[in-house]
């Protein structure tokens, strides 16, 4: 059964920084595509930042591109989502996905995390 296990999130003043993590279980994260997607109350998930199991290619949404990073580390099966210069419009609940083809529409991957909270607040 395939797992994926999201933590890092907290509460984090305007301008800070967290890493999320994101651990699979029961298969080789590495084989697949990850997303990043985040879900505020009352909205669609969005802000995509996508890694490839291809060539390891990374895309990231306008609203997040600069700020965002996502990496792998193959070892530890496991892929993260720095997060850099938060604001309070990042407040949402984080969720990664994995896909064995490369998308950045949430629609398109299959296996989801419960989430992780990331709330943006002084």
């Amino acid at each position: 059964q395939l797992q994926l296990v999201e933590s890092g999130g907290g509460l984090v003043q305007p301008g800070g920084s967290l890493k999320l993590s994101c651990a699979a279980s029961g298969f080789t994260l590495e084989n697949y595509a990850i997303g990043w997607f985040r879900q505020a109350p009352g909205k669609e998930r969005e802000g995509p930042s996508c890694i490839s199991n291809s060539d390891g290619s990374a895309y990231y949404d306008d609203s997040v591109t600069g700020r965002f990073t996502v990496s792998r580390d193959n070892a530890k099966n496991t892929v993260y989502l720095q997060i850099n210069s938060l604001k309070p419009a990042d407040t949402a609940v984080y969720y990664c996905a994995a896909s064995w083809l490369f998308t950045v529409q949430p629609s398109g991957y299959t296996s989801w995390g419960q989430g992780t909270q990331v709330t943006v607040s002084s």
